[in-house]
């Protein structure tokens, strides 16, 4: 039996939570017009202070609540995208989306800590389930959801920018800052240094308890920098954030290659329903699992 949709989506949710990140838009800004914005544009002046710039973009997320996004991303030569809506609210953040990775697109809920993942008819097939959706739950026995499942509540609580946010707050230093457009919108835009030495905890809190000793241990002592770009609305909310993980990611022993994600927002405030599939259509993956003798 093969659990290549639920891999694949797996790997695609986990990056796109933790994404917030990505790869330079290059191509996709222009510069602003000379002298400036006025003040009918209602843009204000970039914020030359980065706890000052993460304290009121932040404001601006906690009050919005919900948001459309997409998500761009590469890591190890694969590509990855995502789109769809969520509604941030901690460890009971709720979103729908479909990803695609590893040549798969698959739709995916989370609600009420758990998430849901469509099968298609060829994975039901080979699964032995006529169930059209697959869950996995944080506390889920079998080692995938072992594996993914420990990072679900996690991962949703750091996939509300206002994390990234703190993130900048604490460990980050604004290089440069001008204001520009991007995609017909005025905004400001900033690039950041985030030091990982400064709060290691920031950027391990999401990995599993098991493994978040080790990887503290490994990422001492070492003097990483992850480059960030930010592009905010004259609201200071975040219309396009993108991150460099690579650096981290090579500390911790990865490959070389690409860790880079770009996650654009829209419609903030935009109401986000979602539901859980229908009982009668959802199996337990660690069910399917134990089936399988695994």
């Amino acid at each position: 039996m093969r659990k290549t949709t639920l891999i694949a989506a797996g790997a695609a949710l986990v990056l796109t939570l933790t994404a917030c990140s990505g790869n330079s838009a290059t191509g996709t800004a222009e510069p602003a017009a000379a002298g400036g914005q006025s003040q009918t544009d209602g843009l204000a002046s970039p914020f030359t202070d980065a706890i000052k710039l993460a304290s009121e973009a932040k404001q601006g997320t906690e009050k919005s609540k919900s948001a459309k996004f997409t998500m761009e991303g590469s890591a190890a030569g694969q590509t990855m995208t995502a789109s769809g809506a969520m509604a941030f609210d901690g460890a009971d953040t709720k979103f729908s989306m479909t990803s695609t990775a590893a040549g798969q697109t698959t739709e995916m809920r989370m609600v009420d800590k758990v998430m849901y993942i469509k099968l298609p008819a060829e994975e039901q097939k080979q699964m032995g389930t006529d169930k059209p959706w697959a869950k996995i739950s944080a506390d889920g026995t079998d080692p995938f959801s072992q594996a993914i499942g420990g990072a679900l509540s996690k991962s949703a609580e750091q996939s509300d920018p206002s994390k990234m946010l703190e993130q900048i707050s604490k460990t980050g230093r604004i290089i440069s800052s001008d204001q520009t457009e991007l995609n017909g919108q005025k905004v400001n835009h900033y690039k950041v240094e985030l030091d990982v030495a400064k709060a290691l905890d920031q950027f391990t809190d999401q990995v599993p308890a098991a493994s978040r000793d080790q990887l503290t241990e490994k990422l001492k002592g070492k003097d990483l920098k992850l480059p960030a770009e930010l592009w905010l609305d004259k609201n200071n909310l975040p219309v396009q954030v993108t991150m460099d993980q690579g650096p981290m990611m090579q500390a911790l022993g990865a490959p070389a290659g690409d860790a880079k994600f770009t996650m654009k927002y829209s419609d903030w405030g935009t109401q986000v329903d979602v539901a859980a599939p229908p009982a009668d259509q959802v199996v337990d993956f660690g069910e399917l699992m134990k089936k399988a003798g695994r």
